[in-house]
């Protein structure tokens, strides 16, 4: 080396020993926290930001706390609250034995560190170690700044003693986990451990903790995703310095650079994406929360199963079919799981709408509660008889699923065996509006076409419900008869409504002990689950809806464009996702509760005579009045027909046809005679009034034909 180049060195470094010496009395200003300087330093710097500001990633969780779906923040990041027992202690052992090994000791500013950083410096003329403390590194995160030098240094400095004066160890901590960089739009280890991990970080290997340790240093030059190699050698270099520290030895280098490093990122967890998705989008507006957390009622390790279950299932079956499924707590109401569809993104099943939210057909799902109004009204009993046979009303001639009929059978044959025709006697003789009003009880409204009254066709699938409607009425058989409202959030609870009666306990009870006795689908126990199973018009639908002594489950399966499917079945395509749905619930099944008081046990020849055999009088035959005569039947008005008044003359009133039977004819509204002995098949009603009313005629052989109408 020449003279002149000897003295540019010289002078340079006396240059940085100027600085270092400069350096170490503010330090020694800072650790002190004293003098005037300082203190009119602090004061032009403002008020101390300490996190209470920031913005965290609306979180939605199960109800043991554990995360089910995180969503950005409003400016674009992935970030995550964390705290440190929530991380893996090998990762905090290894972060401070790495960055800051004596954080639990110093008061934001670690001297030594600073002053072996600064001769550093002043000797090789380089930045060989910051002497940066987690406190220093956090007051830069909560106050960035894009220069880098002295003064800044200073305020971060200044910065940490502050912090360290109004905050605990753990909570400057916790503020690191959260904000710490790891590329891109991660920040905080939780979501870089559940971006580069799939996993939350309360479980690290060594080598993932190595990795989330050098990330932040250089997090945009580091990014796994993007630089995988530069993301593996930083690795391994803080795992050989730790070595040298004694923070692990050399097995657990060894093992840990073997160890693949991730080379991309995964997709954060949208386990019940679309409950989530309704939580975090009911909390906009002027009224919303920062940092949002919803806890709900749902249970993780069950709502992966059932995710699960519904995506091989639907992918079994192809052509674009989905499958919702529904899990509610029997004693509670509250929603355990809640599939909304399958493949969040699969555009070809809709993904992103909520099928189990979406109107459509129910099929056969409804009539346990045709029965169940029959028994509470002493109308039929588990065991009473009825005809399976061929039968009209008006123009409405209903037909069993198979196209065939069965003769005699009891009630409870009858609805295990889903068959048509003598459901749609009961409803009949019950009438739809009343199976419609006490459905409304419970908190669910059908969909009926716009205009139109409830026909007898609604009790074959002809109003819109939601799976979760099902849910909630099938709850209600599980629980006595009791309607609760679907419970998503435990704070719900306290606001739901009074819990109404759907039916008395006896006839809840005979409902139930008839649907268990259903025949289960293949390979399953039968006896076990009461349930009942539905198919809408065209195969668009499949449905099975049951519950045992501790839970119910309902279970959707079709095409949300609601394309037909060829060969889709309650029986086939649904009931054994619910039986499986059961089975992952639980190894075990719930029993029935006993029979209530007021139940009768009785054999159909023992019953009193009334309910021995089913023959309400407003049934008509399909067999011909006479030699040749068609049945009787009202063609004017329609059964459902809607008809408005309000336009029309009073005088002339309202038209009434009938066909078929034999006259003369008496005809009835409400069960009171208005017009008797018309020998005409067309007549008048003078003074009809408001409301629904049921009409009826009787031809002279004492067949009966009635409907159903609303006049506005």
């Amino acid at each position: 080396m020449d003279v002149k180049s000897a003295s540019a060195t010289g002078r340079a470094r006396a240059r940085r020993f100027h600085v270092l010496c400069a350096f170490v009395f503010t330090t020694i200003l800072a650790v002190n926290a004293g003098g005037f300087a300082l203190s009119e330093a602090m004061k032009r710097l403002g008020p101390l930001p300490m996190g209470e500001s920031l913005s965290y990633s609306p979180l939605v969780l199960d109800r043991d706390g554990k995360l089910l779906r995180p969503f950005t923040t409003g400016d674009g990041y992935w970030r995550l609250p964390a705290r440190p027992q929530d991380v893996d202690r090998r990762f905090l052992s290894m972060l401070i034995a790495y960055e800051d090994k004596r954080f639990h000791a110093h008061h934001g500013v670690d001297p030594i560190a600073m002053m072996r950083a600064a001769w550093q410096f002043a000797w090789h003329g380089r930045i060989v170690s910051g002497g940066s403390t987690i406190t220093m590194q956090v007051a830069r995160l909560l106050e960035p700044r894009p220069e880098r030098s002295f003064g800044a240094k200073m305020t971060q400095m200044i910065r940490a003693v502050q912090l360290e004066s109004r905050l605990s160890k753990d909570e400057i901590l916790s503020l690191y986990l959260a904000l710490a960089p790891y590329g891109g739009n991660l920040e905080g280890i939780r979501a870089a451990s559940l971006a580069y991990f799939g996993k939350e970080p309360a479980r690290l290997s060594t080598a993932e903790a190595a990795m989330l340790v050098a990330l932040p240093q250089a997090p945009e030059s580091r990014r796994p995703d993007r630089f995988p190699r530069a993301a593996r050698e930083a690795r391994n270099r803080v795992l050989r310095l730790l070595k040298e520290k004694g923070a692990i030895n050399e097995d657990q280098v060894t093992a840990a650079e073997s160890e693949p490093a991730p080379g991309g990122r995964q997709l954060f967890p949208m386990l019940a994406a679309h409950v989530a998705e309704r939580l975090v989008r009911q909390n906009r507006g002027p009224h919303r929360k920062a940092n949002l957390v919803e806890t709900t009622t749902l249970s993780r390790p069950l709502q992966e199963q059932l995710e699960t279950l519904a995506r091989e299932r639907a992918t079994a079956l192809g052509g674009g079919v989905s499958v919702a499924i529904i899990a509610a707590d029997n004693a509670t109401g509250e929603v355990r799981a809640h599939v909304g569809g399958v493949g969040y993104f699969d555009k070809k099943r809709a993904g992103q709408i909520d099928l189990a939210q979406s109107w459509r057909s129910p099929g056969s799902t409804l009539k346990p509660f045709i029965y169940g109004l029959a028994f509470e009204d002493g109308l039929a009993h588990p065991e009473t008889l009825v005809d399976d046979r061929p039968i009209r009303f008006g123009i409405y001639k209903p037909e069993n699923f198979d196209e065939a009929y069965q003769g005699t059978v009891t009630m409870r044959r009858a609805l295990q065996q889903s068959l048509n025709v003598p459901a749609v006697m009961l409803l009949n003789a019950l009438g739809p509006n009343r199976l419609i009003a006490r459905m409304k009880t419970a908190g669910v409204t059908p969909q009926l076409p716009l205009d139109a009254a409830p026909g007898l066709a609604v009790g074959l699938g002809g109003a819109g419900v939601k799976l979760t409607d099902l849910a909630t009425l099938y709850l209600a058989l599980a629980r006595d008869g009791e309607a609760l409202p679907l419970v998503w959030r435990p704070q719900d609870r306290a606001d739901a409504a009074t819990p109404r009666r759907l039916f008395d306990k006896a006839a809840a009870w005979q409902v139930g002990d008839v649907l268990i006795g259903a025949p289960a689908p293949q390979n399953a126990l039968p006896g076990k689950i009461a349930y009942k199973t539905g198919t809408s018009y065209g195969y668009r639908d499949a449905w099975a809806v049951g519950f045992d002594g501790a839970s119910t489950v309902a279970v959707w399966v079709g095409r949300p464009d609601n394309e037909p499917v060829s060969d889709l079945i309650g029986r086939m395509a649904a009931a054994p996702i619910l039986f499986d749905a059961f089975s992952r619930i639980s190894d075990k099944r719930a029993p029935l509760p006993p029979a209530p008081a007021g139940v009768v046990f009785a054999r159909s020849s023992d019953l009193p005579p009334a309910l021995q055999r089913f023959r309400p009088n407003s049934l008509p035959e399909i067999a011909a009045s006479g030699p040749g005569d068609p049945p009787l039947a009202i063609s004017f008005p329609p059964e459902g027909a809607r008809i408005d008044l309000s336009g029309g003359d009073s005088d002339v009133g309202l038209a009434l046809k009938a066909m078929g039977g034999a006259p003369p004819f008496t005809w009835f509204a409400d069960g009171l005679p208005i017009v008797i002995g018309e020998v005409r098949r067309e007549t008048q009603w003078e003074m009809p009034g408001k409301g629904f009313a049921r009409l009826s005629v009787i031809d002279s052989r004492g067949h009966t034909a009635s409907v159903q109408v609303r006049l506005d």
